[in-house]
């Protein structure tokens, strides 16, 4: 559990996903900032000139331009960057991407949940998740979380 002010970074092309996260993770009712991105592009941009890093980045794999898998390979392979927790959120759940984004070192990865009662609880779980032991001893057996 985070005893600062918890920042989150959601990286969503589609708005109403956008409109929807921040809605369930201010019903959360956790001290937070959420700061939301369109595209990889501008997700990249803002991880290279911010001054204060995210705690955790939720990023979507499917996003015009540069995609979620393709961000978090340049994450992981910046040292300054690469110790951000990352939530894959993603409609997709293909074994081939859950895959990649497994070797590419996501932390977690949560198909998008239907509901906004799913969505709250997915979100609660990925904040309350021992980020040590996550990626310490990442396992593919509690790597997806899905609703």
């Amino acid at each position: 559990m985070f005893t600062e002010k918890l920042h989150i970074l959601l990286a969503e092309d589609d708005k109403d996903d956008r409109l929807f996260f921040k809605e369930a993770f201010d019903a959360i009712k956790i001290d937070h900032t959420l700061t939301m991105v369109e595209d990889g592009f501008e997700l990249m941009e803002y991880l290279n000139t911010v001054k204060v890093l995210p705690h955790i980045v939720f990023l979507d794999i499917n996003m015009p331009g540069k995609s979620g898998l393709q961000c978090l390979k340049e994450i992981r392979g910046d040292n300054s960057l690469s110790d951000i927790s990352i939530a894959i959120y993603s409609t997709s759940a293909s074994d081939s991407n859950v895959e990649d984004a497994f070797i590419l070192g996501a932390n977690v990865y949560i198909r998008k949940p239907k509901n906004f009662a799913q969505l709250k609880k997915v979100i609660a779980d990925v904040i309350h998740i021992n980020w040590q032991y996550v990626t310490d001893g990442l396992n593919r057996e509690n790597f997806m979380i899905s609703y």
